[in-house]
């Protein structure tokens, strides 16, 4: 049995290079975006209709942007849970999803709040292939 500190032939502590199987910044970045996005969910649900302006299609588009920061943390846990050394070297992958969608549900959310930034129409897209690319 391994013991604390040592690692095991499936889970190295560090690669041959020196890169750590996993991420922390990449581990802490999706627990705090899965924390956002139910939090923006529960907000969306309750709070936000309230508002003046908020119509059923801000709505819809505010319920897409959650689900999608929710869904950016599946992703980058499928990613990390591999730690496979093969896969856990991957230096794109993690930062594309985390910034994909990131990019992505928040510009929807910016939309939503925000009529007058309309500017982030166009940005929306691109948060979601980067997003994809990972």
């Amino acid at each position: 049995m391994a013991t604390p500190g040592s690692s095991s032939p499936l889970l190295p502590r560090t690669l041959p290079n020196g890169i750590l199987p996993a991420s922390s910044f990449l581990w802490r970045s999706g627990a705090i975006l899965a924390a956002a996005g139910m939090l923006f969910g529960a907000f969306g649900a309750h709070a936000l209709k309230q508002r003046p302006g908020i119509t059923a299609d801000k709505l819809h588009g505010w319920e897409t942007a959650s689900h999608y920061a929710v869904k950016t943390v599946n992703g980058l846990g499928l990613m990390l849970v591999s730690m496979h050394p093969k896969f856990a070297a991957h230096r794109f992958a993690g930062p594309a999803i985390l910034t994909g969608g990131a990019v992505f549900s928040g510009s929807i959310m910016a939309l939503v709040l925000f009529k007058e930034l309309k500017f982030l129409g166009p940005v929306t897209p691109l948060g979601g292939i980067i997003m994809i690319a990972g």
